[in-house]
């Protein structure tokens, strides 16, 4: 059991770097930056996304800009490759491997269903 110091430290880690890669989730984004930008280290933020978020810094990235490439996908009319350029990634076969992996369609699939009101409900991660 930790000490509720410990855990109050931790979300607000945790929380603090929820905030960056939600508002950030396009950019860059590497887990040595981000805990530098909240003024801890590596080991320590791993840590607090461990055990306050029950995920990893790349698993909730991954997740962040695969919900909004699907909200992207479904609402608009960008090309798959301008989609994935705005969440992030570089290479477009990247990004629908990914996009696959987490969604269980690839994106150009996923947007013909969701324009058809077929279920696209995310399959969890």
């Amino acid at each position: 059991m930790q000490r509720p110091g410990t855990v109050r430290h931790r979300t607000q880690l945790f929380n603090e770097a929820v905030r960056i890669v939600e508002a950030e989730y396009a950019s860059d984004l590497e887990l040595d930056d981000i805990a530098r930008r909240v003024a801890s280290s590596r080991r320590q933020l791993q840590r607090a996304y461990a055990e306050i978020g029950d995920t990893t810094f790349r698993e909730h990235l991954t997740r962040v800009r695969m919900e909004r490439a699907a909200e992207l996908l479904a609402n608009g009319s960008l090309t798959v490759r301008e989609v994935a350029r705005r969440v992030g990634y570089r290479q477009p076969a990247q990004f629908a491997k990914t996009f696959r992996r987490h969604l269980g369609h690839v994106p150009s699939a996923y947007r013909t269903r969701a324009r058809e009101g077929v279920g696209t409900q995310q399959r969890a991660a």
